[in-house]
């Protein structure tokens, strides 16, 4: 089955082809990927510094169409081949959702296909079955990605339990501004770990939010104040060469990201054990961060459980991601799949809650 992905969840427009063979005759699934074409907002967004929803909205409107032609140019595919449609019907920005919906949708029915709306982050947390190391049922994601922050217990395909989640500002959102408050561009994730390369251990004690809750819940508000209360103190303190403030930004932080990738490894642990899984997942775009990946594989190393990963390309939002969801679906019964040209979407979805039953 040839399945056509959309996503336009809030600020990237992926769209891909996924051919189910791939999985269902036990070969690695990236040989299921036939195209895929992609367009980040992050250049338009970045003056404004964050994501503008009525112009993202905009944009998907007009690279949808160049991308399906693209996708489809790569795979060297007609229309006529695809079998069914998959895109994000959330969460993410409404009026982004009922773009990639109405497309889909509407390309469904022209088309006569049946169509599937695919949360976003279930593309997300079985996006590293596409990588080289492919995880074993049942195994633990973590999730970090924009405004999310969880814990899964994932048995199988549609089959999720949330174990904890964030209670106020998500890892990649703590990112985002504490990059604002040092002067750094949207978006923060990617800045904040290449200044924390040039950064001094140890210089600020910064607090690690959560660390030993007794739960496996996350909150990151209070480490983003840290941040802000160090910026005020040193401003404070009059004016100084540039180059000391560059390393006072830089040496900030390193110690926010060594804070918070030590909140994410230690609930991963205790997730592990808890469950007594031996495989762990980390998905979504703050899992392409350089110092959590070696924080996680040294933990690994030493606790003696499997960390797997999405291929760095697959990190950020993209079809891809939605394509292989929604294939996976599709081979499973009371899979949700319609042929409706009703547009629904879901702005505020909880994974736990599309369970296949």
């Amino acid at each position: 089955m040839i399945v056509l992905g959309i996503e336009t969840s809030c600020d990237e427009t992926g769209v891909a082809l996924y051919d189910t063979a791939a999985w269902e005759n036990g070969r690695p699934a990236s040989q299921g990927i036939l195209g895929q074409a992609l367009h980040s907002q992050i250049a338009m967004h970045r003056d404004y510094g964050g994501v503008v929803p009525e112009l993202a909205s905009r944009d998907h409107i007009r690279r949808v169409l160049p991308l399906l032609d693209e996708t489809m140019h790569e795979a060297g595919l007609q229309l006529k081949d695809i079998e069914a449609i998959a895109y994000t019907q959330g969460p993410g920005l409404a009026g982004a959702l009922l773009v990639g919906s109405a497309f889909a949708k509407s390309l469904a029915q022209g088309l006569n296909l049946p169509s599937i709306g695919v949360h976003h982050l279930e593309g997300h947390l079985l996006s590293p079955l596409l990588g080289a190391s492919v995880p074993q049922f049942p195994f633990i994601a973590l999730l970090v990605s924009g405004g999310h922050t969880q814990l899964m217990l994932v048995s199988g395909v549609g089959k999720y339990e949330l174990l904890g989640e964030t209670l106020d500002d998500a890892a990649g959102e703590a990112f985002d501004k504490t990059a604002k408050l040092l002067g750094l561009d949207y978006p923060g994730g990617a800045a904040i770990s290449q200044l924390a390369e040039q950064g001094q251990a140890g210089r600020f004690d910064l607090p690690k939010p959560m660390l030993h809750s007794g739960d496996l819940d996350f909150s990151f508000s209070g480490l983003k104040t840290a941040v802000l209360n160090q910026v005020k103190k040193y401003e404070a303190t009059g004016s100084s060469g540039a180059d000391e403030r560059a390393q006072f930004h830089a040496d900030l932080a390193r110690s926010f990201v060594e804070s918070l990738v030590a909140v994410l490894v230690s609930k991963s642990q205790k997730a592990l054990k808890q469950t007594g899984c031996q495989h762990l997942v980390l998905a979504g775009g703050v899992g392409a961060n350089l110092q959590l990946r070696a924080a996680l594989n040294l933990s690994a190393k030493k606790n003696g459980f499997e960390v797997h990963y999405p291929p760095v390309d697959l990190c950020t939002d993209n079809g891809v991601m939605i394509a292989f969801a929604g294939a996976l679906r599709m081979l499973s019964a009371n899979n949700g799949s319609s042929k409706s040209g009703a547009f629904d979407i879901k702005p505020r979805w909880d994974l736990a809650s599309n369970n296949l039953s």
